[in-house]
């Protein structure tokens, strides 16, 4: 402990002559925080009062929900930066829209605790006691370093927390205990799955249809406004991920297209996860300047960052910092550093301040000053990281709790509960037939433009299938070669079902899609189906028309056109049930890797019992017979396919005697002599293909029902805990 305390001297006193009038090198030109009105001189904590939590004052005007409940503050020394000029603001072009105004909401949380259970008995506490509230029209940010808690904090305020997590606590909107409903707000999740071969007017078009009830044509305007509220006019004629030889947006536009899904509903309260995940220093400031622009338009925002530049944590109104699931401070921007002087950390005057509050609060910093014990820098000590961690965290901590600070959150969250304003309704939603015929036409642009969905298995089923008739080619209609025609059905059934696993990529895409926008309530498990089966079905009859005339004219089955189209039938029912297979795997696993490892699986054992190897009457009954040769699509498309070759067909042996093709084939392969067979086969892999499906909406809709009823479960487990 002595040691721990002289290190933490020694940073104190350090930092201290850093940040001394004495010491301090003048730099006008430094862009640094300010007082209000006072642009020439940067911040000192020796030489400039304490900056107070001015209290506001929340008003709810009247005259309809597009009125602003906005906070009046005091005009606090960020604002006044962005109002005085210092940023630059996002470019609109002419003509363009000004932001409508929308009815805010405050957000207050008291006593917020979540816990997650792992992998061990015992349940790891993220988020222990937090307090905290954010005002419309304001930006409130939750910094820490990783794994700190901040992502499920977010989350928990916004009632979308994981199934293995539990919450406690209170959260406030409005001042009353209740939970958001549909389209009051919006989250952007950190990871956000976009679809890359639409234009950025495109894809946000087809997600207000999605989000919105009414008209197609009034979901226009709130797309427009959306592009302009995130300054994405110069982009929205672009695809958003590229296509072909085009080159795509880049990350920072991206995400601002993630953000502006969520404004065609123009939600009251806004949650952004890492809104600067991946950007530069230039696109974070424009990103951090585009949202201090949309809170004057009321909306509420809340967001998590790990670290930001002077320049960007200039632009926050508020700021929650936790280290470890504890709260080190919650209050003003310039309050935080006031905070961190008087415990004995003062930043530096040439250090970023959100780099000073990480580096005292980052546990991973121990490990640097491990590992740089023995170093010594010119001063013969490596000054900069000299300090240990749980000595600031518990210093941090402690003064906090003791603060004038904490107080005052505790003060304003009583003010903000007392009394209960404006209750958020729900905006209400797209019906399912709307949302049903916006997928499937969504989905058939993108399968059109996106070379990889059947375009490209397209050319490879072409391939495989004249690479098999041209092996199996010229068998003629003799006797001899039914055993040979046998085997060519199988294989064609068998490796182009095996081929079809070349789409479990694309289906990955499209079940990624769906779960970004079920989570936000954009889509359901029923349209999602719908859409995705009615969009796939004119490309895989192409795919089947085609590999179909490909394999029979090269084999020379029977020509007659009945025969033909039964063969494209039974094909495109076949390809229908391995779509359906592979889906079912994909929403189990939702992994590339185990997806087709485990198809690659299913497809071998289902092609050792399909009765080719071994006629199925002759397969072992326990496991092989009952139940995968009944459960092999294999079986009944071989079979069907056969039935239509050689049903009705007399081969003759000599001059008199002749057989029947049932005959000739019945010690190849399992065959019925019943006329009507080839379509009762037909038939199973009809109900096959419905009965996979079915599985998929059961494997999609329990996981979205269970999401909701644990989110249910939190806001009734907070809403009772008063």
């Amino acid at each position: 402990m002595d040691e721990i305390q002289s290190q933490s001297d020694h940073y104190r006193s350090s930092s201290s002559s850093a940040s001394s009038p004495a010491s301090r090198v003048p730099a006008f030109n430094f862009f640094y925080l300010r007082k209000p009105g006072s642009l020439g001189q940067p911040i000192s904590f020796e030489d400039s009062p304490e900056w107070e939590d001015t209290d506001a004052d929340v008003r709810v005007e009247e005259g309809g929900g597009d009125s602003i409940n906005a906070a009046t503050t005091s005009v606090s020394p960020s604002l006044s930066k962005l109002n005085s000029g210092s940023l630059p603001s996002p470019h609109l072009p002419e003509g363009a829209a000004v932001a409508r105004k929308i009815a805010g909401a405050s957000v207050a949380w008291k006593d917020l605790t979540v816990t997650i259970g792992g992998k061990r008995k015992y349940s790891d506490n993220v988020v222990k006691g937090s307090n905290g509230y954010a005002l419309p029209g304001t930006m409130t940010v939750i910094m820490g370093p990783a794994k700190s808690g901040k992502s499920t904090l977010l989350r928990a305020i916004a009632g979308r927390l994981p199934p293995a997590a539990k919450m406690y606590g209170e959260i406030f909107v409005n001042g009353a205990k209740m939970h958001m409903p549909y389209g009051s707000y919006g989250l952007v999740d950190l990871e956000t799955t976009l679809i890359g071969s639409l234009t950025v007017r495109e894809y946000l078009y087809y997600s207000a249809v999605l989000q919105l009830p009414g008209f197609f044509s009034q979901k226009k305007s709130v797309v427009e406004e959306a592009i302009h509220a995130m300054s994405l006019g110069d982009f929205a004629n672009k695809l958003i991920g590229g296509h072909c030889f085009m080159k795509g947006l880049p990350s920072g536009e991206r995400r601002r297209v993630a953000i502006a899904r969520e404004l065609v509903m123009r939600p009251h309260i806004l949650f952004i996860d890492e809104p600067l995940y991946h950007l530069d220093s230039v696109s974070a400031l424009l990103m951090m300047v585009t949202l201090k622009k949309l809170t004057s338009t009321g909306c509420t925002l809340i967001f998590t960052l790990n670290q930001s530049s002077t320049e960007v944590f200039g632009l926050f109104d508020r700021i929650c910092l936790l280290s470890n699931g504890n709260t080190l401070f919650f209050g003003e921007t310039l309050a935080c550093l006031q905070h961190f002087s008087n415990a004995g950390f003062p930043c530096p005057i040439m250090q970023s301040p959100s780099d000073h509050f990480l580096r005292a609060i980052n546990t991973d910093f121990d490990r640097i000053i491990a590992m740089c014990k023995n170093w010594q820098d010119d001063n013969g000590d490596f000054s900069a990281v000299n300090m240990d961690t749980a000595v600031a965290i518990c210093t941090l901590e402690a003064t906090y709790k003791s603060s004038a600070d904490a107080a005052a959150v505790e003060t304003m969250i009583m003010r903000l509960t007392e009394k209960e304003g404006p209750l958020l309704k729900s905006k209400g939603n797209a019906s399912n037939a709307t949302r049903i015929a916006v997928l499937t036409w969504r989905s058939l642009l993108i399968m059109s433009r996106e070379f990889k969905y059947y375009w490209l298995r397209l050319i490879l089923y072409m391939l495989l299938t004249l690479c098999i008739g041209t092996i199996f080619s010229g068998l003629g209609h003799s006797l001899s070669s039914v055993v040979t025609r046998v085997a060519a059905i199988f294989v064609f059934v068998s490796f182009t079902s095996l081929l079809s696993i070349a789409g479990v990529p694309v289906l990955m895409k499209e079940i990624k899609i769906y779960a970004s926008e079920e989570s936000n309530q954009h889509s359901g498990a029923l349209a999602f189906l719908f859409g995705q089966l009615l969009s796939s079905i004119p490309f895989l009859f192409l795919i089947s028309i085609s590999s179909s005339l490909v394999f029979y004219f090269l084999i020379g089955l029977r020509d007659e056109f009945s025969l033909l189209m039964y063969f494209v039938l039974n094909f495109f029912m076949c390809l229908l049930v391995n779509e359906g297979l592979m889906l079912a795997v994909v929403s189990l696993w939702k992994n590339i890797f185990q997806s087709v490892l485990t198809l690659v699986t299913i497809h071998a054992v289902l092609m050792l019992a399909a009765g080719y190897f071994r006629i199925r009457s002759e397969l072992p009954r326990p496991v092989w017979t009952h139940p995968l040769s009944y459960i092999a699509f294999h079986t009944y498309s071989i079979q069907g396919l056969l039935e239509n070759e050689y049903l009705g067909v007399n081969f003759a042996i000599g001059q008199v005697r002749s057989i029947s093709g049932f005959q000739a084939l019945h010690s190849a392969y399992d065959i019925s002599p019943r006329s009507n067979a080839k379509w009762e086969n037909v038939l199973v892999l009809f109900l096959m293909a419905v009965g996979y499906r079915i599985l998929v909406f059961v494997l999609l809709h329990f996981y979205a029902r269970k999401n909701v009823s644990l989110h249910r479960l939190f806001r009734g487990k907070h809403n009772s805990t008063a």
